[in-house]
């Protein structure tokens, strides 16, 4: 029977859950961080572990008082009545980056975990499940991030965190865990060196976070029975795949292995960046004084403002020795950056659209960065989008990076892709709007002023016979 009495607590009730958790996932249990990170390979049972996760915090009032006073030992006992029983209950989340593929991976799988629980009600419309003291478990998508605005959250979880707005927890949802002092976990398998990727590199050398890197070696160094079995069928299926072609060695390195370097599938520009790995052009360069440092944007509003910083050379060569991003912010916070740099700079080249005005004010972007000092060089024509992928192309085998200033951008560059159409079974020639896109457009501009026009060709002169006189 999955439902029994505890002889120690005359009518408490005990459930059986039908979960056993793999041995990675026990330390995720045993942890009272408040932040954690976890990279693990495919299939791992990543989903699995934090969703049980969640649900034995949405059952065990014990439990969350154990993890608020670890964060906090000087809560009062008022005070932590109030947090482990809010009104209307704790709210626990777990975010996918798309709705509709929450309810299709997670959803039937939170109902066989709960389903041996008295008294839960299901909502299928809100993809939540109420336990029988009020709390609740609710499935969201990262695509529409202004659901998961307005609740404040004892806990939430990013799933495929790689794939997710890297703003999604810092803009919207940091904010959302600070009434009840909740917790966050980032999951997911990395592509490169991508916001996951840095989020565990952050969170390893952090007392605030459990941090977990495991690839399958790991796994089948630590698991055992059906687990390993399981796995190491996967594994060799996936070997006769790349043999046959149908999978590549990156992807394989990439899923199994959590290989920082594989190629990211259908990423425009995965061969150029790897060549220039290879002849070593990503690498530390120092500014060389002599020459003005340029800056070409990517402006957003609600969006990530992208500034690459780069000296030119008349051969061709083009030094990238820095970039910055940031959201949310204005001009003036922009300017302060470029003053702090303390570079010489050249001339500042916009994207194409600074020059449209606001219905608001009348005024364009590039009349308020006139009026704060950052005068803009006029804006380029704007370009198809494949023509100013060809010349990015072109563009990168001429460029050297500066591998620590210039880090985000390059990995933005190796991660900026193709669309994937599911129902196709094809890439789109539509670019997939995510963190990399930012750097990525910035990039684009700095390539398309430097792309030679073509000169026209001239025309032939024509053959006139002349008479010679003798």
């Amino acid at each position: 029977m999955p439902v029994s009495t505890d002889p120690a607590f005359p009518g408490r009730v005990i459930v059986t859950v039908p979960y056993k958790p793999r041995a990675w996932a026990k330390q995720l249990h045993s942890s009272l961080a408040r932040f954690a990170a976890l990279v693990l390979h495919r299939r791992a049972g990543k989903t699995t572990a934090v969703i049980n996760h969640h649900q034995r915090y949405a059952t065990d009032d014990g439990l969350e008082r154990r993890r608020l006073l670890h964060l906090r030992p000087d809560l009062t006992e008022r005070q932590l009545t109030e947090l482990v029983n809010p009104p209307g209950g704790r709210h626990y989340g777990h975010v996918m980056p798309a709705r509709n593929q929450a309810k299709l991976v997670v959803w039937d799988k939170l109902k066989f975990y709960a389903r041996d629980i008295p008294g839960i009600k299901v909502n299928e419309s809100e993809l939540l499940i109420k336990y029988p003291r009020g709390h609740k478990l609710q499935l969201f998508g990262a695509d529409d991030p202004d659901a998961l605005r307005g609740p404040a959250f004892s806990g939430l979880s990013f799933d495929e965190y790689s794939q997710q707005p890297r703003n999604i927890f810092s803009e919207v949802l940091s904010k959302a865990l600070a009434d009840h002092l909740g917790y966050a976990i980032f999951l997911g398998t990395i592509k490169g060196k991508d916001h996951l990727y840095l989020t565990h590199e952050a969170a390893k050398s952090s007392p605030d976070w459990f941090a977990l890197w495991q690839d399958i070696d790991r796994s089948i160094a630590t698991e055992d029975g059906i687990t390993i079995q399981l796995l190491q069928q996967a594994m060799e299926d996936d070997r006769k795949l790349v043999g046959q072609g149908l999978m590549t060695q990156d992807e394989f390195d990439q899923e199994w292995y959590l290989s920082t370097d594989a190629a990211i599938q259908g990423a425009w520009y995965a061969k150029e960046m790897a060549i220039a790995r290879q002849e070593g052009r990503i690498t530390r360069i120092p500014i060389e004084p002599a020459l003005p440092v340029d800056t070409d944007w990517d402006l957003g509003v609600d969006d990530s403002t992208a500034i690459v910083f780069s000296q030119s050379l008349r051969t061709g060569e083009v030094r990238i020795v820095d970039y910055y991003e940031a959201s949310g912010e204005g001009f003036p916070h922009y300017i302060q950056v470029l003053s702090a740099k303390g570079y010489t700079y050249g001339k500042h080249y916009p994207p194409h659209d600074i020059a449209v005005r606001e219905l608001g004010t009348g005024k364009s972007r590039k009349d308020t960065a006139a009026g704060l000092g950052l005068n803009f060089q006029p804006p380029a024509p704007p370009l198809a989008l494949m023509d100013g992928i060809d010349a990015a192309r072109l563009l990168l085998s001429k460029c050297w990076f500066e591998e620590h200033k210039a880090g985000k951008l390059i990995e933005a560059l190796r991660h900026y892709r193709k669309s994937f159409n599911v129902r196709l079974s094809e890439f789109t020639g539509t670019p997939v709007h995510d963190w990399s896109s930012h750097g990525a457009d910035a990039f684009r501009g700095l390539a398309v002023r430097h792309k030679t026009p073509r000169p026209a060709a001239k025309p032939e002169t024509p053959y006139i016979p002349q008479t010679v006189w003798r």
